[in-house]
């Protein structure tokens, strides 16, 4: 019997997290399994024949059909209310198949100013190379979006809240000007994840994800995802096949596992990073917080409209530029000092030296990417215990 034989359209979130995708095999496990094949086997010529050519379903060669990864995005899927979602071997092979699948010579790229460091190198090294022109506009401002469309644009693409500044962008507008000249809006929905925003629902065409982050929740494994109609995702999926940036099984079981408690640690990860946030905004050698979640944020009530919580990530300026930043990153001893995120643990970076290193100068400045700011993506920890962290470099500032 399948765990999703009947009612799932009816299911709520945290059911679908937990249910959703699991076809128990004849053994009748109750825990999902992990099939680590490369390849399947078939009982005749002719069964192998109706399976390559797509006449029957069925798996075929694990760069492309795995029962683990299928799990993982059926159940992916149903959390963000797409048709289908493509698994992919981390967040930038989702970005980079989303763009084979959908972008040709001559296409253009409309994209937030605000984005991952990796996200501006592949479109600025990478794709721009093959006739693929990026243009960037800043993230909140709709007529900067709506004047910078050509007939040339194919996709609107955000981070939203951004990377580490956490601005936020109206979804439902940006969708209607992507609409309105024929293209596709994407969202990196990385740092909210489906338990806080569903960006399909609010207009949105695709959806990506860096799995590695708040969908594994424990910074074990790496892996991506791209999210929306069949028609799109079908040619997402041919160029994952095609090209192979492939998820594994294991971390697609590591991931299907992870999605159990999203919701509950999404919940936990917000107060535990509002509660920071708040005590940061009193301390001395802190000269700002950027974080949606508190009311000094310029974009605080559209965050709340559109969201259902204000994320984990906090952009905190120190004082003393550079000097000061680093300071207080190697003062501490219990927070990891790495450029991941979306962990349990709380960890600690400088991106202007780390996460947006690759970026000149002007595109940092534009961004905001100053070197006074630090990034924390708060973790599961006690929450005194970050503050006394934290503390020992910041009164030393003070």
């Amino acid at each position: 019997m399948s765990d999703n034989s009947t009612g799932q359209d009816q299911w709520g979130i945290d059911t679908r997290a937990i249910r959703t995708g699991h076809e128990r095999t004849g053994e009748q496990e109750h825990g999902e399994p992990i099939f680590p094949t490369s390849s399947f086997v078939y009982g005749s010529a002719a069964e192998a024949e109706r399976k390559f050519s797509g006449e029957e379903p069925g798996n075929i060669y694990s760069r492309f059909t795995n029962p683990s990864v299928r799990t993982f995005e059926q159940r992916l899927a149903a959390l963000e209310g797409g048709e289908r979602c493509v698994a992919t071997s981390s967040g930038m092979a989702a970005i980079l198949a989303m763009a084979l699948a959908l972008l040709k010579t001559g296409d253009e790229i409309l994209a937030s100013r605000s984005l991952f460091g990796s996200t501006i190198s592949l479109f600025d090294k990478y794709l721009a190379r093959f006739g693929v022109t990026i243009r960037y506009v800043e993230l909140a401002n709709l007529e900067a979006w709506e004047a910078a469309i050509t007939p040339q644009t194919r996709l609107l693409f955000a981070e939203t809240p951004s990377n580490p500044l956490s601005e936020i962008v109206d979804i439902p507008a940006l969708a209607d000007i992507a609409h309105r000249h024929d293209a596709w809006l994407a969202i990196d929905n990385c740092f909210l994840t489906p338990a806080l925003q569903r960006p399909l629902a609010l207009g949105a065409d695709l959806v990506i994800h860096s799995a590695t982050k708040y969908l594994d929740g424990q910074g074990r494994a790496i892996g991506g995802a791209v999210v929306g109609r069949n028609k799109e995702l079908e040619e997402v999926f041919g160029a994952v096949r095609t090209c192979g940036p492939c998820m594994s099984p294991f971390n697609a079981w590591i991931f299907t596992k992870g999605l159990e408690t999203l919701r509950l640690r999404m919940k936990a990860h917000c107060e535990q990073a509002l509660a920071l946030a708040l005590w940061l905004e009193d301390q001395p050698a802190v000269r700002k917080v950027h974080y949606s979640g508190l009311e000094s944020h310029p974009q605080h009530e559209l965050a709340r409209r559109q969201q259902d919580g204000f994320g984990a990530v906090l952009g905190v300026e120190i004082v003393g530029g550079r000097e000061g930043a680093w300071s207080v990153i190697d003062a501490t001893r219990m927070l990891s000092i790495t450029g991941n995120l979306g962990d349990v643990k709380t960890t600690i970076t400088h991106p202007a030296t780390t996460t947006h290193g690759k970026m000149t100068d002007e595109q940092k400045a534009v961004a905001g990417i100053s070197e006074d700011l630090i990034r924390l993506s708060v973790g599961l920890e006690d929450l005194e215990d970050i503050k006394n962290d934290l503390a020992t470099g910041l009164n030393a500032l003070a």
